[in-house]
């Protein structure tokens, strides 16, 4: 099990987000594509897989979308985006996924930028 992997815990399996969110597979590559949502090959079957902690109330975290492509724009792979998101921050008083979890996206965007620079 690589780093990330027992970083975030649970993680689901593309067509279990499918079914959770209630929406076809279709619907959550194209969300991947977007970027609403991050994906990584995990476990000893190495299928794609997204952290269970990016689904809130049935849908994407709201404001992950742009977080994830803040990170990305700062040249952040999907490893290391997840792997920042779930990494425990003493300043945030927790990690990042849960303070976007909790609302407090404009702090995170804000730090995510700076990573650019």
């Amino acid at each position: 099990m690589s780093n990330v992997e027992s970083l975030v815990g649970e993680w689901l399996p593309l067509p279990d987000v499918a079914q959770l969110m209630n929406v076809s597979i279709t619907k959550v590559h194209a969300l991947l594509d977007e970027r609403a949502l991050a994906a990584l090959r995990v476990s000893e079957r190495r299928i794609r897989c997204v952290p269970a902690e990016f689904i809130q109330d049935g849908h994407p975290v709201e404001s992950l979308k742009g977080t994830i492509v803040v990170l990305a724009d700062a040249g952040y792979s999907d490893e290391e985006l997840i792997t920042w998101l779930f990494t425990p921050d003493e300043s945030l008083r927790g990690r990042p996924i849960d303070a976007l979890r909790e609302g407090r996206k404009t702090e995170i965007r804000r730090r995510a930028q700076s990573l650019a620079w």
